[in-house]
């Protein structure tokens, strides 16, 4: 009998667990070079931003991203079908619409077989079709463990584009996926992550983040991002921190997925999530009420293909509830904080 390939056991990371950890992704990014400037650069490296955006001159601009990694599931389409959602994300984060992808393969071609990758690029297709666009071309190198993501190139009219630190003091935030794929994913890695949890982590892994288009056309909606390698913590460090606030953020109204929480209390927990923690934790005070603890363990909790955060106006929030509602996500359609003028700590998470 042939014995099943498992992914997961060809990488030391999985989904955006990847990333490099916040505080050494800053000393990467520093220079002592002039950096030049460009006018028609909207957004770059500065800000930390989910993409690049640049303007055309003609009321729209093109944003530019990339994102891969390495398996994040056993599975070699639901590895295509999940890394290229993630990519296309960050269009939908900047409030834009995607128009086409070129794919990135990296893949150990002496210990897997080419039809595992053949799988992968199959399971990409069938995002990038649902998403409307093509899968264009794309580059592939031999590599000592398997890797993939997407290029992805979009649009948005200039009175569309979401950046994530342009909130406003007052704005209420909202977060459009529950939060512990990294938990279940870490359960999955080490085999004691069970049956029935599974479907509800491959289905949020795969889920195209396409409300974002529609949040960009919201005027209220004043910031976006999607979370991901940095867990819902981290991006909200830099989504109130780059835009000189702070944030009260309640415990009590953030969603898991169903048996996040058993697997946080038997410490079934990404490495990368005490990288997180240890990066931004000086930035994060707890109220009474809180399941400390738990907290530490979900809030830096590395997503793959994460929610929108999203930093609306209270006058905008019922709006967005509804569009949440109509889009079949009602679940979220209930605010998880408010911003506020910066305070000794960037997050206080309250009860």
């Amino acid at each position: 009998m042939k014995e099943e390939i498992r992914l997961t056991e060809f990488s030391h990371g999985a989904g955006c667990g990847c990333k490099i950890a916040p505080q050494v992704l800053e000393d990467i990014l520093k220079s002592e070079s002039a950096i030049p400037s460009f006018s028609n650069l909207l957004v770059g490296n500065e800000s930390r931003d989910d993409a690049a955006v640049y303007d055309l001159g003609n009321g729209t601009a093109v944003i530019s991203t990339t994102d891969f990694f390495m398996p994040i599931v056993d599975d070699a389409f639901d590895f295509g079908r999940i890394a290229s959602a993630n990519a296309i994300s960050d269009v939908y984060a900047m409030g834009g619409t995607p128009l086409m992808a070129v794919a990135l393969l990296g893949w150990p071609v002496n210990d897997l077989p080419p039809s595992l990758a053949q799988q992968v690029l199959e399971g990409a297709r069938a995002i990038c079709a649902q998403a409307g666009i093509p899968l264009a071309g794309g580059h592939s190198i031999d590599t000592k463990e398997p890797m993939f993501g997407l290029a992805v190139t979009g649009t948005v009219k200039l009175e569309q584009l979401k950046k994530n630190n342009t909130a406003q003091e007052g704005d209420v935030l909202f977060l459009t996926k529950a939060l512990g794929v990294g938990v279940l994913s870490t359960a999955q890695k080490r085999k004691v992550l069970q049956p029935e949890h599974q479907p509800q982590m491959i289905e949020q892994l795969a889920a195209l983040n396409k409300i974002g288009e529609a949040l960009g056309k919201i005027p209220g909606v004043h910031a976006m991002t999607d979370v991901t390698g940095f867990g819902l913590a981290g991006h909200l460090v830099e989504l109130a921190g780059g835009s000189n606030l702070s944030a009260d953020l309640y415990y009590g109204k953030i969603k898991q997925l169903e048996g996040v929480a058993g697997y946080i209390s038997h410490r079934v927990v990404p490495d990368s999530t005490f990288r997180n923690w240890n990066s931004y934790s000086s930035k994060i005070g707890f109220g009474k009420g809180v399941n400390v603890m738990e907290a530490f363990s979900l809030l830096p909790d590395p997503q793959t293909n994460g929610g929108l955060l999203v930093a609306v106006s209270p006058g905008s929030a019922g709006e967005v509830a509804e569009l949440l509602k109509s889009s079949g996500l009602e679940a979220f359609a209930e605010p998880i904080g408010v911003l506020t003028a910066a305070g000794e700590k960037v997050i206080t998470v309250k009860a």
